[in-house]
């Protein structure tokens, strides 16, 4: 198409009114040269920018200076809004720093991978939001190294705290990770000058030993020896396992069992003792019939929809996990209807607690 028959173009010619038929342009509709799409055109470039900003952040619109509209074939100028300014301008030093610092402490903080800097996604929306379309993102290298100087600063700041107190406590407990590696977490509490509790954690340690009574008083002795702690520590809480409470009579300091711990030991055995087997043991069953099998459980949903009850799962109770055979009561109680009709249109062997239980 020759210069003179394309038709007139908005925003530097990356959007061109759609042509008709007929040979005349439809005012209220244009096209994106970029990637062929149709947007609706209401005499306003608004819409356009922020399909170019979101589409294609790489192709700038606001490069060469304000934005001219096209309107019954006549040109208008209008003043440069305070975004456009922002756009194409570079991310000066220190915003970049400050970028970096926050990404790293994002990581850090909430156990993200350090992969997550080469995802071209991040980059595109750190490149909308400082309309800078050349940001790049740091490299792991960069963000390691960052992890390293925000933990180094914190555990000065940690230490100045722990100096100042006249007697710190200790927590601890031991669990296993999804590949089945072993890990002890050490949290200092403390109260300053000020009386304010502080409870940060010390460490978390991959332990390779068993957890005999010896290597558990051992870790727990390296980590107040790390920190130089050790003479000013009162007591020291854990759970109630035979080898920490074991642990706890070998190091020099109190030991305090936890008393949530206590309390859910108690009503564990309090369940098994006093004859409630029969009516979880039903329950857990049909747990296990909806919660093993994504068919039963899309049965479950359509039946809880048609009664007009929120739409959500079982619960599996889990001994460790508090409260969760309350939970799984509830929920077995609450969706008893949905239960009831699901199971009839099933062969199965199980059965609902009857009224008494």
């Amino acid at each position: 198409m020759d210069a003179a028959m394309k038709p007139p173009g908005l925003l530097q010619g990356k959007f061109i009114f759609k042509k008709l038929p007929n040979g005349n342009l439809d005012k209220t509709k244009v096209v994106c040269t970029l990637c062929n799409a149709e947007l609706v055109y209401c005499r306003s470039s608004s819409s356009l920018k922020y399909h170019l900003n979101v589409k294609h952040p790489l192709a700038n619109a606001v490069d060469a200076g304000p934005s001219t509209d096209v309107t019954q074939g006549k040109s208008r100028r209008r003043q440069t809004i305070l975004f456009e300014c922002n756009q194409g301008k570079p991310v000066n030093t220190a915003l970049s720093a400050k970028l970096t610092n926050l990404l790293a402490q994002w990581i850090a903080t909430s156990c993200r991978t350090i992969s997550l800097v080469e995802d071209d996604g991040l980059e595109l929306v750190l490149q909308a939001a400082t309309g800078d379309p050349s940001y790049k993102l740091p490299a792991r290298r960069t963000i390691m190294r960052r992890i390293h100087d925000q933990h180094a600063a914190e555990k000065v700041a940690k230490d100045e705290k722990m100096v100042e107190a006249r007697c710190v406590a200790l927590t601890g407990d031991h669990w296993t990770s999804v590949n089945n590696d072993n890990y002890l977490g050490v949290t200092v509490h403390l109260i300053d000058a000020s009386w304010e509790l502080h409870s940060f954690a010390l460490g978390v340690m991959k332990t390779e030993t068993p957890h005999f009574a010896e290597a558990c008083a051992r870790h727990f002795l390296d980590v107040a020896n790390q920190w130089g702690i050790a003479d000013k520590i009162s007591t020291i809480g854990t759970d109630s396992a035979p080898n920490m409470v074991a642990a706890g009579k070998i190091l020099p300091f109190e030991h305090l069992a936890c008393v949530a711990h206590v309390v859910q030991r108690a009503i564990v055995m309090l369940l098994r003792e006093g004859g409630f087997d029969g009516a979880l043991a039903k329950c857990r069953r049909l747990v296990g019939h909806f919660k093993h099998s994504p068919a039963n459980s899309d049965e479950l949903n359509i039946q809880q929809a048609s009664l007009g009850q929120v739409q959500e799962p079982l619960v599996e109770d889990v001994p460790t996990r508090w409260n969760s055979t309350l939970e799984m009561i509830m929920r077995v109680m609450r969706d008893r209807d949905a239960l009831h009709t699901t199971l009839s249109q099933q062969k199965h062997n199980l059965a609902l607690p009857t009224n008494a239980e």
